[in-house]
C-alpha cells in the first residue's frame, strides 16, 4: 500500500481538552468536505433520539430524555460520512481497476462515496462491472449449493440490526453451519468468555442511571474520547460529584484527564474544564492483572472486604485469597510497571468506595491472558460485594453500534449460546450443533484453504483482522467472496480465484420503504438496552436494497423453500422478523414489538447477575485465581518491545476519517510509533526517524511494517504504540487470547529496525 503520511507530517503537542472547540472545529471540517451539509446538520438533530436514529458508530448508552444534542465528535462525523453526497457509481470503476485501488489508503476508499449498484469482479479488466440483483443471487446461490456447508463463513460487522442478523444467522443454520463469527471475536469475545464464566452472564450488569449512585469508578485500557465520548457526560457528572475515578492505562489520554462539555455554554464561553481523573496510573501493556493483585492484596490485608456478600453469593474465595497473600510486591511492581505505594493509593479509594463501576475497554480484553484480565477485575468487584446493587458492576465498553445485540440474536459460533432447539421447532429443520469457526479459525481456514466461501455482511475484515498478508493471499484463492457494503473498503479489492460480489445496501439513516411502509430496526447498547431506529434520509441510489432485502435474496437463491420462512413477508415488514425474535428468544423479547412502543427510551433486556442470580455450575459469582501476573503472553527480553495497536482521534475501527490524532499532537500520518524518550535512546534511535517493526513470535515467519516515524512520546518503558489497522501485520495469528482467541492486539512482540 501507499505510503500514509504527507510530505511534512507534524507532532506539535496539543494542550487543550477532550470536547470544548476542538471537537467543533474537527466537524467544522469533514461536514463540509462531504458536501451535504443542510441534510447532516438536520440529522444530528434526530441522532440518538427515540424518534431517530441509532448511531452508527459507538455503542455507548443513549440516556432518556437525551441531550439536546446527543451525538459526540466521532459520531457525527460517522453520520457525515455515511450521507455523504460523494458517489461510487459504475463510472469509477471503470475508470479505477482493483490493482490501482489496492494502492489507496483506507482513508481515500472510503472517502470515494457511498457505493450505488451491485457489482461482479471481471478478472479481464481487472474491474467491478454492474450485474442485475437478480442475477447476483442466483450466482452466488449457485456457487453455495456447490460447496460443502462448512466450508463457507457468514460473518457479521457489528452494525447490522437486530432483525438483520437475526435473519443472518437463521440463514447460515439452514444453510448447514454456524460459521458465524463477528466484531465480538476480535475484540469482547473476552468479556463474553470471562463474565459468563465469573458471574453467569456474557455481558454487563450496569446501566446509565448507575453512574448516578457510584462513588467511585475503576477505569481500565478505554479511551473514552476516542471510543465513546458520549460516557463523558456521565464521568464529567460523576467528576463533579467528587467520586473517585481511578484509571489504570499505558496511555495519558486526554478525555481521561480533563473534558469541557461543548453543549455548555458557560464552559465554551470561559474554557473552563472538569478534570476527570482523580488517579492516573500508567501500568504497564499486560500488567492490569499485577496492578489489580496488588489492589486486592492490600484489600484482603487491611480487612476492607464485603465478608457478608463473600460468604452469601461467591465460590472459592478461600483459594483466591492465598494465592493474593502469597504474591511478592516486588514481582507485582515489575510486572505492573507500577511502585507500591501508587497501588496501595488506588486501593485505598476503593476500600472506602460503598458503590463501585469498573469500566473497561480492550485494554483488557486483546491480550493472551485477556480472559484473566476480566476475570480479575470481577474479582475486585466480588471483593466488595459491587455486582449486583446500584452505582456498581463490570461495565465493558462495546465498540460498534449493535455488536452486543447480534450475540443476543444468535450470531455465534457456539451452539450453548444459540436457542437450536427452539429454532429446530420453528422452522422444522435440523439446526447444525458443531461448533462453528470464530474469527481467527476462518483466518486459519482461509489460509489453508479449508474455508472456500466468505460472505461478509458489512465490515472490513480482511483489513480487520491479524496475519494480514498471508490472509489476502488465501482470500484471493476463495470459491466466492460476497461483500454487502455502503461504502469501498480494502477488503473489496482482493477478488477470489472464483466469483466476488460487491452488493451495496441502504444505510441505518436512510429510508427503508418497503411494502409494509417505511421500517424502523432495533439495535441493542452497551448496557443491554434494546432502541428503535428509523432511517429517513433519501438512499443514496435508487438500486440499493435494504440489508434484510439482501439477506432474504441470497437465503431464497440458496436454500429449499421452507413454508416457516416466510422471506419475502420479513421483507415486507420487519416487525413481523421481531415477532419471530420474540419467539425464539423470550426471556429477552418477550412483547418486543409492544415494549419498543411503550419504552420510547428502550427497554432493558434484562440481566440475572444484576439481580445477584448467579447462573453458573456453582450457584454463585466464582473467584479466579489468577496463574500469571504478565498478560502478554511472552517474557521480557532485550530488544524486545511490548506494542499497542491503537485508534487515532479521526478513525472508528478501519474506518479512517482523516489524518489528525488531534489529542496525541499527530497530524497529517499514521505512519508513526509511539516511544518512550529512555527508549529511544538505548534503542540509539532519534525523534523523526523512519524505522521497521519486525515481529518477534520467534515462529520463523517475516512478518514486518516500515516506514514509520518515531515519535517521542509518554509510553511505559519497554512499551511503544502505533495504529490500527496499520500494524495487523505483525500479530501472528496464534497470538490470541486463551479460551476466547481475540487477537491480542494491545501487547504484540516485536523488535525495532533502524
Amino acid at each position: 500500500m501507499t505510503t500514509q503520511h504527507d510530505d511534512r507530517p507534524d507532532f506539535t503537542p496539543y494542550d487543550g481538552p477532550a470536547g470544548g472547540w476542538g471537537s467543533v472545529r474537527s466537524l467544522a471540517d469533514i461536514i463540509p468536505r462531504e458536501e451535504n451539509m443542510a441534510v447532516t446538520t438536520a440529522e444530528l438533530l434526530r441522532q440518538n433520539k427515540p424518534d431517530g436514529f441509532a448511531c452508527v458508530s459507538c455503542a455507548w448508552a443513549k440516556p432518556h430524555p437525551p441531550h439536546p444534542a446527543e451525538f459526540c465528535e466521532n459520531g457525527a462525523k460517522a453520520t457525515a460520512w455515511e450521507i455523504t453526497s460523494q458517489r461510487v457509481t459504475p463510472a469509477f470503476f471503470r475508470q479505477h481497476g482493483l490493482t490501482e485501488l489496492r494502492t489507496w489508503s483506507d482513508y481515500r476508499l472510503e472517502e470515494a462515496g457511498r457505493l450505488t449498484h451491485p457489482m461482479k469482479y471481471d478478472r479481464a479488466t481487472d474491474r467491478y462491472v454492474v450485474a442485475p440483483w437478480e442475477e447476483a443471487f442466483a450466482a452466488i446461490g449457485a456457487r453455495l449449493k456447490a460447496l460443502a456447508p462448512k466450508s463457507v463463513v457468514f460473518y457479521a460487522s457489528g452494525r447490522a440490526s437486530l432483525e438483520t442478523s437475526y435473519m443472518w444467522q437463521l440463514m447460515a443454520r439452514l444453510y448447514g453451519n454456524q460459521n458465524l463469527p463477528d466484531s465480538s471475536n476480535m475484540c469482547h469475545e473476552s468479556t463474553s468468555v470471562g463474565l459468563k464464566a465469573a458471574i453467569g452472564v456474557p455481558v454487563g450488569t450496569t446501566r446509565l442511571e448507575d453512574f448516578d449512585s457510584c462513588d467511585c469508578i475503576l477505569h481500565f485500557g478505554q479511551n473514552v474520547a476516542t471510543n465513546s465520548p458520549r460516557m463523558l457526560h456521565q464521568l464529567r457528572s460523576v467528576a463533579k460529584r467528587g467520586a473517585a475515578i481511578i484509571v489504570f492505562n499505558p496511555l495519558r489520554e486526554r478525555g481521561l484527564e480533563r473534558f469541557t462539555d461543548p453543549q455548555n455554554p458557560i464552559e465554551m464561553a470561559t474554557g473552563k474544564e472538569t478534570p476527570i481523573a482523580t488517579q492516573y496510573h500508567q501500568v504497564t501493556a499486560g500488567g492490569d492483572i499485577a496492578a489489580m493483585t496488588g489492589i486486592a492484596k492490600w484489600l484482603i490485608e487491611q480487612d476492607q472486604i464485603d465478608h457478608d456478600f463473600i460468604a452469601r453469593h461467591t465460590h472459592d474465595f478461600a483459594p483466591f485469597r492465598d494465592k493474593v497473600l502469597a504474591t511478592d510486591w516486588a514481582d507485582i511492581e515489575r510486572e505492573s510497571g507500577l511502585p507500591r505505594e501508587a497501588i496501595e493509593q488506588a486501593a485505598r479509594a476503593y476500600g472506602k468506595a460503598k458503590a463501585t463501576i469498573a469500566i473497561y475497554g480492550m485494554g483488557l480484553t486483546q491480550h493472551v491472558k485477556g480472559v484473566d484480565n476480566v476475570r480479575m477485575l470481577v474479582n475486585l468487584l466480588l471483593l466488595k460485594g459491587n455486582i449486583g446493587k446500584p452505582g456498581a458492576g463490570p461495565c465493558p465498553v462495546r465498540g460498534h453500534s449493535n455488536v452486543q445485540g447480534q450475540r443476543t440474536v444468535g450470531i455465534t459460533e457456539k451452539t450453548e449460546l444459540a436457542p437450536v432447539e427452539k429454532l429446530k421447532e420453528m422452522y422444522h429443520f435440523d439446526p447444525p450443533t458443531e461448533k462453528g469457526l470464530d474469527t481467527v479459525e476462518a483466518c486459519a481456514g482461509i489460509i489453508d484453504g479449508t474455508v472456500k466461501a466468505f460472505l461478509s455482511l458489512g465490515g472490513n475484515f480482511a483489513r480487520a483482522v491479524p496475519e494480514t498478508e498471508l490472509v489476502e493471499e488465501g482470500w484471493a484463492r476463495l470459491d466466492l467472496s460476497v461483500q454487502i457494503a455502503t461504502k469501498l473498503n480494502r477488503s473489496h479489492l482482493i477478488p477470489a480465484a472464483g466469483e466476488t460480489w460487491l452488493l451495496p445496501c441502504l444505510g441505518r439513516i436512510e429510508r427503508d420503504l418497503q411494502d409494509g411502509g417505511p421500517q424502523r430496526v432495533t439495535v441493542e447498547d452497551s448496557t443491554s438496552v434494546i432502541h428503535y431506529s428509523l432511517g429517513k434520509v433519501e438512499p443514496a441510489s435508487p438500486h440499493l436494497l435494504s440489508e434484510p432485502a439482501i439477506v432474504a435474496g441470497i437465503a431464497k437463491a440458496t436454500l429449499s423453500p421452507n413454508a416457516h420462512v416466510p422471506w419475502d413477508r420479513w421483507v415486507g415488514d420487519y416487525a413481523l422478523i421481531r415477532d419471530e425474535i420474540a419467539r425464539a428468544f423470550p426471556h429477552f423479547f418477550a412483547r418486543f414489538n409492544e415494549r419498543l412502543d411503550e419504552e420510547p427510551g428502550g427497554f432493558w433486556k434484562g440481566n440475572k447477575a444484576a439481580g445477584r442470580e448467579w447462573d453458573t455450575e456453582s450457584g454463585k459469582a466464582e473467584f479466579l485465581v489468577p496463574e500469571e501476573l504478565n498478560a502478554t503472553g511472552f517474557a521480557a527480553a532485550d530488544g524486545r518491545f511490548r506494542l499497542l495497536t491503537l485508534r487515532s482521534n479521526d478513525q472508528f475501527n478501519t474506518t479512517i476519517y482523516g489524518y489528525s490524532d488531534r489529542f496525541r499532537g499527530i497530524n497529517g500520518t499514521r505512519q508513526v510509533v509511539l516511544m518512550n524518550r529512555d527508549d529511544i535512546a538505548r534503542a540509539g534511535l532519534s525523534a523523526g526517524q523512519t524505522v521497521t517493526l519486525v515481529s518477534d513470535a520467534q515462529d520463523n515467519h517475516d512478518r514486518r511494517v516500515g516506514d514509520l516515524i518515531v515519535v517521542e512520546y509518554n509510553v511505559p518503558p519497554g512499551c511503544i504504540a502505533a495504529y490500527y489497522p496499520e500494524c495487523n501485520p505483525l500479530i501472528p495469528l496464534a497470538h490470541h487470547a486463551e479460551e476466547s482467541h481475540v487477537p491480542a492486539a494491545k501487547s504484540v512482540p516485536v523488535r525495532i529496525l533502524g
